[in-house]
This record gives C-alpha cells, structure tokens and sequence, in this order.
C-alpha cells in the first residue's frame, strides 16, 4: 500500500505482459492442496488441547467459559468454545472441524484485506498481499495456530481492511476499534500487535492511522471493563496470571548478554519454523527499490524496524521464548513479501522467486542435515541470502539498458506459496531449540497417538461421568475428557508452587486447593512428572495425600488413578 511507485488513483499502464494461462491456476491448485493437507492431518496444539479440555470440563462442572480458568482471558476463551460449539465426535473429527472453522474465518479475513486494498493498490498487488497473509494464518505451524497472538494478528489484519477500506475515515475508525481492541484482549501482552497494525495503517494514511488510534484505545479499555464486569474474577486472574510464569522478564531480571544470545537463536528457531521470515528483509528491500523519495524509505524502514523490535520485546518480557509469542512477525513478512512481489511493475524477482521456492524445502530437508549444520548461525546465513538474491534482482533492474518485457509474476507467486507450506509437512519441524529440532510433525502425531492411547487406559478406570481431579497436564485432561467439579479443571496454579513458592499466597491457589480441601472428585488422576508432590506446596501436598490413595511410583506409569479415601 503506498508503497508502489505510482501514487494511488494514477492512472495504470497498459505495458504487454507475457504470460502463460496455466501458471495461475497451478498456483490455486498448489495453495489449495497445501490447505486441504493441512486442515486433514495438522491436529491442535498442547495449547489449544489444555483450553478446550478446561472449557469442556468446566462446562461439564456448571461453569461458562467467563468462569473456567484456563490461563487466557476472557475473551480468547469465549473465541475458543465458539470454535468448539459447533463440533462433535471423537477427537481428531472434532480437531479437523476446530481447524476447518479457522480457516474460513483466515480466509474471510483476507478477503477483507483484499477488498481493502483495491482502493489503494492495483488488484494483482492486492491479491497477492491479500493470499500471502492469509495463507500465513491458514498454514501456520501448529504451535502457532489459533493461539491467542494468532488470532491477535487475524483481528489486526481486520482493523487495518476495516480502517482502509471504508470510505469515510471517523465511520472506518470506529469500525476498525472493535478487531484492534478485541486484539488487546486476546493476551494482554497482544497489545503491542494492535499497536503494529495501526503503524502500517500509518504508512498509506496517516490520518485514518490516529483516528484509528484515537478510537481504539477506548475500545480496548471498554471491552476489558466488560470482561471484568462478565466475569466475576476476571481481576483477580488478570492479577495473578503474571505472577505464576518463572520465566517472566519481572523475576529473572534484565541480563543483557543472556537476552541477545536468545534474540539470536529464537529468531533462527522461529524462521525454521516459518521460512518466509528469512525472506523479510529482501522482500523490505525490493520494497524500498520502488519507494518514491528517500522520506518515504525511511518512514518504511521506521515502521519495520519498530514492528520488529517490538515482537521481539514481546517475546523477552514474556521470558518463556516461545515461537508462537512472535507469529505476528511471520504474518508481517508475508504480508511485505505479497507487496514486493505482487507489486512489480517490470520483471518479476526471479532470484528472489528461486529463494523463495528453496526456502519451501528448508523444513523438510533441515532435519536431515549434517549435524553440524544444525545452528543458528546457518539460519542466519540462509537469511542473508534471500537479502542477496533480492539485491541481485534490483541491480540487474537497474542495470538493465532498456526495459525487459512484463511477464507474469505467477511463478514467483507460485514459489512463495510453496515457502509458506513449508511447515505443514509430515517432515517438517514441531518444536525447535537453538537450531536443533526436538520433534518433527510426523513425531507429533505418533506421540498423540500414544498420548490418546494412555488417556483410554486412564479412563477406563474411571466410571463414565464420575468427577475427576486433574493433578495432571492439559492434553490429560483432555483426553479422557471425565468431567471436572470446580472452576480450575487443571491444577495450574497448585503445579506452579513446585517453582515459585509464593504462589501459595495468591487468592486463585486458594480457591484451586479447594478443590482438594471441599466435596473433592472421588477420583484423582496424578501426573508424577508434572505435577511432582515431593516439591509442591507442602501444605498442599499433606491434603493431597490426606484426600487420595494413589498407586505406588512406577517408571512405565508415572500418571495414575488415585481414589478418594
């Protein structure tokens, strides 16, 4: 958006484009077959598995999800039990149908997004954008999908097609308010993804971006005193949430050293997880090659610098270092990539495009090389050649003696839709730490079979619809999917005092340990391995053993069925 060389409403030229009519449609095709792969065989994550055992469960105790704790807010956990309403069956059908519902939710998203941009770029430059960040929200890597900063971004991409694309600026703004401040909300820490979005509102109309700003601040307070106001201990949660994370910038403490040691392997983590970031800064360079004036390059260089900052400070408060705390900086380069891309007005990027089609395998193939290889340095040098390959393509441009004939950008499309399914794949990496893959999607799926498989085991001592005590982590609770009988169907904040003993003093651990202490579950189902009672809160665990019969420790069973006594 602005970003092109001609100003918006110019006049379009008509130059002769040599293209053939079947590259179009393989891009379709390929893209299409990349999502329907994806929604047959991706599953949810541990995650997504941990909030909608606790809904089911809480619901299955009387509670709404305004009442469950499941370590989200208020409103991501109302997002997540729409998600499920609808849905039924086994597991894995009810997954499938979480995802296809995703989806099309991805892809109404980047509908918006096109129509938004036709009012300010031409319609390939739009599409292309457009399907580059929707293909980004569908084909995310699973760790990142549907997880509240994914659904952050989706609503920011919503504000930025809302505040664009409605004609008149105050009506846009106010209509943009409701997705930017729904993002605030989605984590709290999801506030910096709305701030980004109304920087890149900023870069194609500066008035429209502080109405927008103006408007959605309010939003976001509004929507937060509701959630407080709907749910009767919104405040209290909002209050203790931060203080059971041991990983939190607030406990450990600035280290400087340590902080850009991490920055530089998350990054290189985060990029084998979603190649298209390696792409980001020769797409920003293609970009700037075509900016009209040197203000308008630093403007653009301004906003990508600040966005890219301020993912990453996400991720270094947050001190856990998890990928998906940064997905929106994933989005983001395929947003830029779409703009570079679809935006050219002469010769497509071939070495760009040829970069990009390689970058689709990296997943696939990284796993498979020498040992050595695997570390964040050979990441970062990937990364230097995509900038590379782009500056070949703007010099060549450049050098050029006379303009080469227009052809279709749609085998650079094409390569670019391969990249961003690139974590899809059965080979392709699950989990990633300091550039060594801990497990592949392929491994992810045998260990749910295993997981699901040791749920049935569980269950099986347990009579149908007898309440449980979940001393035991998310994905347990949600397969053997045996109802709850408080508000904390998952013992998260009694686990956390095996780490911070001072969460024993928080309001939300007392009315977790209620659970054991009042009308407690005649069954119990104790994880050894997360929830170890050796190192708990020792007043806690003198309950627990007061309260339940567990089997003896066993290394082949370490999560048991204990009975009330």
């Amino acid at each position: 958006m602005a970003t092109t060389a001609a100003p918006a409403g110019a006049p379009a030229a008509a130059p002769r484009v040599r293209r053939s009519s079947l590259w179009w449609p393989a891009v379709a095709v390929t893209a299409a077959a990349a999502v329907v792969h994806t929604l047959l065989t991706r599953r949810l994550s541990g995650d997504l598995q941990y909030v909608l055992g606790a809904l089911r469960l809480g619901g299955d105790a009387g509670y709404s999800p305004s009442e469950v704790f499941t370590h989200r807010p208020f409103f991501y956990r109302w997002f997540v039990a729409l998600l499920d309403l609808p849905t039924a069956g086994g597991p894995a059908v009810r997954e499938t149908l979480i995802g296809i519902e995703g989806a099309v939710v991805a892809a109404v998203t980047a509908l918006a997004l096109y129509a938004a941009l036709l009012r300010r770029v031409t319609a390939r430059e739009a599409a292309v954008t457009a399907g580059a960040t929707g293909l980004a929200l569908v084909l995310a890597p699973r760790t990142d999908f549907l997880q509240p900063e994914w659904t952050a971004v989706l609503l920011a991409v919503l504000g930025v097609a809302a505040a664009l694309g409605v004609r008149r600026p105050w009506p846009a703004a106010l209509l943009a308010a409701l997705p930017l401040g729904l993002a605030v909300t989605m984590k709290y820490s999801t506030a910096s993804t709305a701030v980004f979005a109304v920087l890149l509102i900023r870069l194609a109309d500066r008035g429209r971006a502080l109405r927008t700003a103006l408007a959605a601040v309010p939003a976001a307070a509004a929507l937060f005193g509701l959630s407080v106001l709907l749910g009767s201990h919104e405040w209290q949660w909002t209050e203790d949430m931060p203080r059971i994370n041991q990983s939190a910038l607030g406990r450990t403490g600035l280290r400087p050293g340590g902080v850009l040691a991490h920055s530089v392997s998350f990054l290189a983590d985060r990029a084998l997880l979603s190649p298209v970031l390696l792409l980001l800064p020769g797409a920003l360079l293609l970009l700037l090659a075509r900016c009209p004036g040197r203000a308008r390059r630093v403007e653009l260089l301004a906003v990508a610098a600040l966005v890219g900052a301020g993912s990453l400070a996400v991720v270094i408060v947050q001190g856990n270092w998890f990928p998906y705390h940064a997905v929106q900086s994933t989005v983001a380069a395929a947003a830029a990539w779409g703009l570079a891309v679809g935006g050219t007005t002469g010769p497509p990027p071939w070495r760009f495009g040829a970069v990009s089609l390689a970058y689709g395998a990296l997943p696939v193939l990284y796993p498979h090389a020498p040992g050595g290889l695997h570390r964040p340095a050979t990441v970062w040098a990937l990364g230097l050649l995509g900038l590379l390959a782009a500056a070949a393509d703007v010099h060549c441009r450049r050098a050029a003696r006379r303009p080469a004939p227009v052809r279709s950008a749609a085998p650079v499309v094409l390569a670019g839709v391969v990249c961003l399914a690139g974590p899809v794949w059965p080979g392709s990496p699950h989990l990633v730490r300091h550039g060594e893959v801990g497990a592949t999607n392929a491994a992810f799926l045998r260990d749910t079979a295993h997981e699901e498989a040791e749920a049935a085991r569980l269950r099986a001592r347990i009579p149908a619809g007898a309440p449980v005590l979940y001393l035991a982590f998310g994905d347990t609770a949600y397969y053997v999917d045996r109802p709850a009988r408080c508000r904390y169907p998952i013992a998260t904040f009694l686990q956390r005092s095996r780490f911070l003993p001072d969460v024993a003093g928080l309001p939300s651990f007392a009315e977790n340990a209620d659970c054991v202490d009042h009308d407690p579950a005649p069954y119990a189902i104790l994880d050894r391995a997360w929830f170890r009672l050796a190192f708990v809160d020792p007043g806690l665990r003198a309950r627990v053993q007061a309260t339940y019969a567990c089997p003896p420790p066993s290394k082949d069973t370490p999560t048991v069925v204990c009975t009330r006594r």
